[in-house]
């Protein structure tokens, strides 16, 4: 079996990075193509393995396609570029496995669309790592037993948006596992506005934003005389690459659009 031809996008971010050297230590797979902009024309090698693979990043992700043929991209790039970024791969009938947050109701019925259109696979994961995928279906059983709950997420720095895509889908899973929305509590007099963060399905979310953090999510149940805290921490984004894998390996399984790395779990 030929191994599966591989272009990452966004190849020089943080995650991109771990991408393109989780592809190359993966014996069925091989890394063909790296886009963006941030690295256009340097060799992919020298910026996430330290030494050349004589692949040169391209700028413009059609012709990175073009070149390399891949028969998936893997996108981690910005919220701003993800769909455009999509649009492009999935007319080109590329499969796509999507790490970026921020695709709005809306854009996911685009690219579900696109991939029936072009008879292809995008498989979409707010959260790539099993422990915060097993986090959010402890929390979504949760919800069944207990009327309130919060968010907290906590993010480094440089995240785009908030709140994160995981604890939008965590609050959606919550709101579907119990039928309806939780009970919100509205404070009588709040002093600073969004001091008690946005709300989904009856769930206060808040977000962190600071140094030091990758990617944390606690979900705290509230009921008379207890608390129950469902929490998942990473400490290094390596962790999200067995699931990127994953995806990549059962592209072939599904059609369409996948959202959530639990549909292959």
């Amino acid at each position: 079996m030929q191994p599966t031809r591989v272009l990452v996008t966004g190849a020089c971010g943080q995650m991109g990075r771990f991408v393109v050297r989780a592809v190359m230590d993966a014996a069925d797979m091989e890394l063909v193509g790296a886009a963006d902009p941030a690295g256009l024309d340097r060799d992919i090698g020298d910026v996430a393995l330290g030494h050349s693979l004589g692949i040169a990043v391209r700028g413009h992700l059609q012709a990175a396609i073009e070149e390399s043929r891949p028969d998936v991209m893997v996108d981690f790039t910005h919220p701003d570029v993800v769909l455009d970024n999509l649009k492009v791969a999935l007319k080109a009938s590329v499969n796509c496995v999507v790490g970026t947050t921020g695709l709005s109701a809306t854009d996911l019925k685009v690219v579900a669309r696109l991939s029936e259109r072009h008879d292809v696979t995008c498989i979409i994961a707010p959260n790539f790592s099993l422990g915060a995928n097993l986090m959010m279906r402890f929390a979504a059983e949760a919800a069944k037993y207990y009327e309130y709950a919060e968010i907290v997420e906590r993010h480094h720095e440089r995240k785009a948006d908030a709140p994160s895509g995981t604890a939008i889908k965590t609050a959606e899973m919550m709101e579907a596992a119990r039928g309806g929305p939780l009970r919100h509590v509205s404070t009588a007099s709040e002093k600073l506005t969004g001091s008690r963060g946005g709300e989904k399905g009856g769930i206060a979310i808040h977000a962190l934003r600071l140094p030091g953090y990758v990617a944390n999510q606690e979900v705290v149940f509230g009921a008379p005389g207890e608390t129950f805290v469902v929490e998942h921490v990473s400490t290094s984004r390596e962790c999200f690459m067995p699931g990127v894998l994953l995806a990549i390996r059962r592209l072939h399984e599904f059609k369409g659009l996948v959202y959530g790395l639990e549909n292959l779990l």
